[in-house]
C-alpha cells in the first residue's frame, strides 16, 4: 500500500472573532470562503455567543473553517488572540464578523504582510509609531494581516492589553520595521451600535489610559523585538 502524502501546509489563516453576531456573520463568512483555496483556512472562536452565530457559520460546511467555542465572555481582545493562536497558515489575515470582503482582498494582501494606510507611509516606521501614541493613526484590525514570522513576537498579547490588538499588532509591525501599507480598499465596513471600536469622541480620562497602555505596548513591542 502506498504511503499517504502528507497533508498540504496551510497558506491563510483567517481568524474571525464572534459574538451574538447572528445577523451578519453569514454573509462575512462567504465573502471569506469565496476567497480561499483549498489549503487555506478560516479559523472562528466564538466568544460565548447566545444567539446562532455557531449554527450559522457551522451551516456552510466547508472543511475549511474550524468553529472553536469559548465557555464565557472574554471580550474581542482575547479572542482575537486565541484565534491567531490556533491558526496554522504562513499568512495570518484578521476579520471582523460583520464586515464584507472586497473581492481579491486575500491575495492583495499575502504577498507583502502587514498592511493598510497609505502606501507612502509604509516605510515610515518612527512616524507611524509616533502617530499611533497620539491617536490620529488607526491600524483596524479588519483590514490587517501578518506573517508568520511575527507571530511570537505579537503573541501573547500584552496583559494589560484590554482594548486595540489591532494598535499592537501595528506596533509590533512598525517596530520590527516590517511594516506595509496597502491604500486599495479591502473591506467594507459595516458601522452600526454593536461594534467594537466606537463611533464617537470619548471622555478624556479614557482617551488618556488608552495613551498609557499604547506606551507599554509600544515598550513591550521593542523589548521583544530585540529578543
Amino acid at each position: 500500500m502506498p504511503a499517504a502524502e502528507p497533508a498540504s501546509p496551510v497558506r491563510v489563516s483567517v481568524c474571525l472573532a464572534a459574538h451574538d453576531g447572528a445577523e451578519y456573520v453569514g454573509e462575512q463568512v462567504r465573502s471569506i470562503l469565496d476567497q480561499l483555496g483549498p489549503t487555506d483556512e478560516l479559523v472562528v472562536v466564538d466568544d460565548a455567543s447566545t444567539d446562532d452565530t455557531v449554527s450559522i457559520v457551522e451551516s456552510f460546511g466547508d472543511a475549511r473553517v474550524t468553529v472553536h467555542r469559548s465557555d464565557a465572555n472574554v471580550g474581542s481582545v482575547r479572542t482575537f488572540e486565541r484565534a491567531l493562536g490556533l491558526a496554522r497558515g504562513a499568512y495570518l489575515l484578521l476579520a471582523d464578523q460583520d464586515d464584507v470582503w472586497v473581492p481579491g482582498r486575500l491575495e492583495a494582501m499575502v504577498p507583502a504582510g502587514p498592511r493598510a494606510l497609505r502606501a507612502r507611509d509604509s516605510h515610515r516606521y518612527a512616524a507611524n509609531v509616533a502617530a499611533v501614541l497620539v491617536g490620529v493613526r488607526w491600524y483596524f484590525g479588519c483590514a490587517m494581516g501578518l506573517r508568520r514570522d511575527l507571530l511570537p513576537v505579537v503573541l501573547p498579547f500584552p496583559p494589560w492589553l484590554t482594548e486595540s490588538h489591532d494598535l499592537w499588532i501595528g506596533l509590533v509591525g512598525n517596530v520590527a520595521r516590517e511594516m506595509r501599507h496597502l491604500e486599495d480598499p479591502s473591506v467594507e465596513r459595516r458601522l452600526h451600535g454593536s461594534n467594537q471600536t466606537p463611533l464617537g469622541w470619548r471622555s478624556l480620562p479614557t482617551i488618556l489610559r488608552a495613551r498609557v497602555m499604547l506606551a507599554r505596548c509600544l515598550v513591550e513591542a521593542r523589548r521583544r523585538s530585540r529578543l
